[in-house]
């Protein structure tokens, strides 16, 4: 029982990194950056990282595991299915913003740097897509989409 106290606790606080990450991503984008404030994204967008990793193997952990529900419970319900394509959706998503703020977080801190449309796009669409992830668990909670 402790376990899965831990397990869901982690869990829920890398769901907490993520949106707060993203959410200050976005907040802070501007059409020009100069060094200093892209490698202040780019450290932001490592928490993102680092969130989406530890949901990742708490989330396989508490699925795969069985921890609370059988492993059936998730691996039977096409929302949960759902729920894994978009938050693999979003990983996918931001490969290309976190690779350029790495990049373009070296060289001179002053140095103004213009940001691609596609960034903004691209955090918009994780925003909305993240949006989604909640009802569906949600509903998934409720046994909605359980095909067993």
């Amino acid at each position: 029982m402790t376990t899965e106290i831990l397990l869901r606790y982690l869990h829920f606080i890398s769901i907490f990194a993520i949106v707060g990450s993203l959410v200050a991503e976005h907040l802070l984008l501007k059409k020009e950056l100069t060094r200093i404030e892209i490698k202040r994204i780019a450290a932001i967008d490592g928490l993102y990282g680092m969130g989406a990793l530890t949901l990742l193997g708490v989330g396989l952990t508490l699925w795969l595991g069985s921890y609370g529900k059988p492993a059936e419970f998730y691996s039977q319900n096409f929302i949960f299915h759902i729920k894994i394509t978009l938050f693999a959706t979003i990983g996918i998503l931001s490969i290309y913003p976190t690779v350029f703020f790495i990049r373009n977080a070296k060289g001179n801190p002053l140095d103004i740097i213009q940001i691609p449309k596609t960034i903004f796009m691209l955090l918009r669409l994780e925003l909305v897509i993240l949006v989604i992830i909640p009802l569906l668990a949600g509903l998934m909670a409720k046994g909605i989409g359980y095909f067993g």
